[in-house]
Order: structure tokens, then C-alpha cells, then sequence
């Protein structure tokens, strides 16, 4: 049986809404995180555009960013050493299009591993929560090799600064579900050419990408078990550990990212767990799964707790 064991914390949004929750209340989401065995937190971004988890002055200067009114990057800390949870530090993310002639892939690597320097000499090397660094692209097939050329320069220089910490991806897939805010795709790409295309991806990445948790609702339901099966061979091919992104929000409903149907995280689950993976981490608990987020995302935390043999954590 496959477990959900990390969780994205998302408080740069891109598109879902900011919970603006005080320090206690994140304390009850991670202590209701601990107690049904998520032991690693993975902030998903430490600055989008101008906005930013903590007062980074290179973002400051290079990116115009504003300065937050709190530092969230020193509380997911002090809260990931409390409940004893590892902390994977999400790098910067300008949202620039990388599929576009102009996109400059050093000098967005420059500013990213600037940004990864200044966060790992403040807060990252004196932490004992500090667990591994999250390459915030989010690429799904060869067309974004100019992400490629960051991942090898970013994810080796955060290698080089930290003696070795683990790097991680989370990858898309390019099926037909582009979104929650578009259409579905005409022209999904088969399994052939995922492998074809993820082949040389992990082959330029490995020894530099340790960890690649693919997102899985990109594809429908009788298809995914199949794109997995492609990604374990591969990442065992390149020596990558494969986790699963099992997404906790409903990719079928446009317009909106409401909890999952269980019966699909169900099914999307057992094709992770039938394909050999055995970690799984999830996009994302306190706005999916927690029982504070809606009646909805403590119903889909029930279901869940029942399936993995959890207590459901009534008093946290």
C-alpha cells in the first residue's frame, strides 16, 4: 500500500487562494500533518514574480519584490523542526516562458542559485529540518529543455552548497487535462513518446536530480497506470528514486481546484502502488486534506485515514 508521506506548502500561490493563516494555526496543520505520517514538507516556491516567502534582498534588487509582512520561510522551519518534519526549499520562480526564443536560461539560473545562496547562509544550513532543495519548474516533455539546462546548473550548484542534499522535480505529464483553467489537450502524447522524450530528459539530469515525484493528473484514469510503469523504468534506468504526486484536487472540475473525488484518488493510488512506487506526497494538505480547509477536504482526509489504516486525527 502506497501512503502519502510529504506535502507542497503553497503560500506563493499561483492558482489556488492563500489560506493567511496565523503561526498557530500552521502549528495544528503541521501537527495534524504529523499525525497521519507526513514527514517531509516541500515549499513549493520561495518567490513568484515579486512576491516572496521571505525578505530576500537579491529578489529585492534583480526581480523589484516586495518585502512580506511575515517571514514564511523561518516559520515552515521552526515548524518542520518542531513536529519533526523535513524541509525541502522550493527555489525561485520568475514566470518567464521558457518556450519562448527570448528566455535566457543562465541568467535565470544565475538569479535562482543567488537566491538559493543567500536562503541556505540565513536559514538552511543552521536548520536540522533542512532536508533537500525542489526545483519549482515544472516541466512536462523535451520541448522545455531550456528548463533542463537549469535543472543541471541550479540543481548542481545547490548540491555543491549543501554537501549533497537531495534535489527533487515534480514534473507534469503531457496528457490531455492541461489544467483546471483549459480545455483538455487534442493531441495528448502517447506513452512512446513520453518514454522517448523522459529517456533523455533523466538521462541529462541524473547524478543531479535524485528524487522525481511526477504529478498525476495530467492523464485520465485508465491511462495512468501505464505513463507510471514508464517513469519507474526509467527512473530506475537513471538511477532516480521515483516518488508519485498523487494531486488531492480535482483536475476534472474547470474553473476550480475543490478535494478529489476519494474514488479517483483511489484508483490513482493503486496505479502508483501497481506500478512500484512505494512514496508518495501530495499537492496539497492544507487546502485538500485538512479538516480545516472545508467539510469537503475532511471527508477525502477520512476516506484516506480508512484506506491506510490511520487514525483520523479528531483532536489535533
Amino acid at each position: 500500500m502506497i501512503r502519502i508521506t510529504g506535502t507542497f506548502l503553497d503560500e506563493i500561490t499561483h492558482d489556488i487562494p492563500a489560506l493567511n493563516y496565523s503561526e498557530s494555526q500552521w502549528d495544528r496543520e503541521f501537527a495534524c500533518m504529523k499525525s497521519i505520517g507526513i514527514d517531509k514538507a516541500v515549499m513549493i516556491r520561495c518567490g513568484h514574480r515579486n512576491f516572496t516567502t521571505f525578505p530576500s534582498k537579491v529578489l529585492q534588487e534583480k526581480e523589484h519584490a516586495f518585502i512580506p509582512p511575515v517571514d514564511m520561510l523561518e516559520l515552515f522551519l521552526k515548524l518542520c523542526e518542531k513536529h519533526d518534519i523535513k524541509f525541502f526549499f522550493g527555489t525561485y520562480y520568475s514566470a518567464r516562458d521558457w518556450l519562448l526564443a527570448p528566455y535566457d536560461p543562465v541568467y535565470e539560473s544565475d538569479l535562482m542559485c543567488a537566491v538559493c545562496d543567500e536562503a541556505y547562509e540565513k536559514y538552511l544550513k543552521h536548520s536540522p529540518a533542512f532536508g533537500g532543495w525542489y526545483l519549482s519548474q515544472e516541466i512536462s516533455d523535451k520541448r522545455s529543455f531550456n528548463v533542463v539546462k537549469c535543472y543541471k546548473m541550479v540543481g548542481s550548484h545547490c548540491k555543491a552548497i549543501s554537501n549533497g542534499k537531495p534535489v527533487m522535480i515534480s514534473p507534469g505529464i503531457t496528457g490531455p487535462k492541461v489544467g483546471v483553467m483549459r480545455p483538455r489537450r487534442s493531441n495528448p502524447i502517447t506513452p512512446e513518446r513520453h518514454r522517448e522524450e523522459w529517456d533523455w530528459i533523466f538521462s541529462e539530469i541524473s547524478g543531479i536530480v535524485d528524487i522525481a515525484a511526477f504529478q498525476d493528473g495530467h492523464v485520465d484514469y485508465e491511462d495512468l497506470e501505464t505513463f507510471l510503469q514508464i517513469n519507474a523504468e526509467l527512473a530506475a534506468k537513471h538511477h532516480i528514486e521515483l516518488w508519485t504526486n498523487a494531486e488531492t484536487f480535482d483536475r476534472d472540475i474547470p474553473g476550480s481546484m475543490p478535494p478529489i473525488d476519494w474514488r479517483k484518488l483511489y484508483i490513482k493510488l493503486k496505479a502508483a502502488e501497481n506500478a512500484g512506487i512505494t512514496n508518495g506526497i501530495t499537492f496539497d494538505f492544507a487546502h485538500m486534506l485538512s479538516p480545516r480547509a472545508s467539510a469537503a477536504a475532511g471527508n477525502l482526509l477520512r476516506c484516506y485515514c480508512e484506506y491506510a489504516g490511520i487514525k483520523f486525527p479528531e483532536t489535533v
